[in-house]
């Protein structure tokens, strides 16, 4: 499942949740990663915008993977601003075995990192300012792909 939250997200109700829905799935392994904007450049938090299309068909494509080996994969991300120390993304992977689990949430969530339709941008002094430095190109966008 592929959850869209404006603003940050409320990370100890939205694990909870997805612990209660796999409760009874009889998976061995619940590894979640959450990620959270840190203080770094003297922002005062991210902003995010995504293209839901494409983040739909991506993330589907990992679910596929992930119904291969068995498991589940469940992902919450912010759209608009996050503040620093709030969380923005949240991965959680179940299957029937550990390893399973601690292997596909690391394949996840670097590939999410480079692949996601996902743009951010720095909050500093009240402007939204694209973070170009820190972005990664999504494979196969541009005029000569």
């Amino acid at each position: 499942m592929l959850y869209l939250f404006d603003g940050s997200l409320d990370v100890p109700t939205i694990l909870k949740d997805w612990y209660e829905q796999e409760t009874t799935s009889n998976y061995g392994a619940y590894i979640p990663f959450v990620g959270t904007v840190r203080s770094e450049d003297e922002i005062d938090g991210l902003s995010f915008d995504i293209y839901e299309p494409i983040l739909q068909k991506w993330f589907n494509e990992w679910q596929e993977k992930a119904k291969e080996k068995g498991a589940v994969i469940k992902m919450a991300h912010s759209k608009g601003d996050v503040m620093l120390h709030e969380s923005s993304y949240i991965a959680a992977v179940f299957s029937p075995k550990r390893r399973v689990a601690l292997e596909f949430i690391d394949e996840f969530v670097e590939d999410f990192k480079a692949s996601a339709p996902i743009w951010k941008y720095d909050l500093r002094d009240g402007k939204r300012i694209y973070a170009k430095e820190r972005s990664t190109a999504i494979k196969g966008s541009g005029l000569l792909s």
